[in-house]
């Protein structure tokens, strides 16, 4: 009997060490994430790039529309800034999220000369990428307005690119926070490993 016991003792501690160690990492990583959201943009840097998202036929999703409303409200605040709206086409998107993009800005009152469509790209690395082709050559500074989960690895990217960049967050849906937030974790590990 002992040595069931024993044996039981051993694997609840080896579970409670993976346990706390799986909690750490979640925290841990949420403290990039934070970090990510900051500076906030002021209107200082006359270009925005909204990152795209999924599309359902021609509805966005809604971490797309939240991303389209934080665009649109900044937009309303800072008149002078032009956007990239930036997302190719995916499987069962009738349209490409760029285009969703530019019907919800234009919905919502944002004159189409200050709208730019980037319309190929089907990744984050690839949407600032082919995004700053879109940029004039002199500037490097730009507004990045994604879901408040995904701007740490968007900026860390836009670093990569040399485009001094600073936030827009969008609010992530409740019912989202815990499966976008597993998820960037796992990429922006991912991506620190490549």
């Amino acid at each position: 009997m002992k040595p069931i016991k024993h044996t039981v003792r051993r694997f609840y501690k080896i579970g409670l060490g993976i346990i706390t160690m799986l909690v750490i990492f979640w925290f841990s990583i949420g403290l990039f994430v934070a970090k990510g959201e900051r500076p906030l943009a002021n209107g200082k840097f006359p270009y925005v790039i909204v990152l795209g998202a999924g599309v359902k036929g021609e509805t966005p999703s809604l971490i797309l529309k939240y991303r389209i409303e934080a665009a649109a409200r900044y937009g309303k605040q800072f008149p002078e800034t032009t956007f990239i709206l930036s997302g190719g086409q995916g499987k069962g998107e009738a349209i490409t999220e760029a285009e969703a993009m530019r019907r919800g800005m234009r919905a919502a009152g944002i004159a189409a000369d200050r709208l730019l469509l980037e319309d190929q790209s089907t990744s984050t690395t690839e949407n600032l990428a082919f995004s700053k082709r879109l940029l004039p050559d002199s500037e490097n500074q730009v507004s990045i307005v994604t879901s408040d989960f995904h701007l740490y690895r968007a900026r860390k990217e836009a670093e990569q690119l040399n485009l001094r960049s600073d936030a827009i967050p969008a609010e992530t849906p409740l019912s989202g926070v815990l499966r976008y937030g597993m998820r960037e974790r796992v990429a922006i590990i991912v991506k620190y490993f490549q």
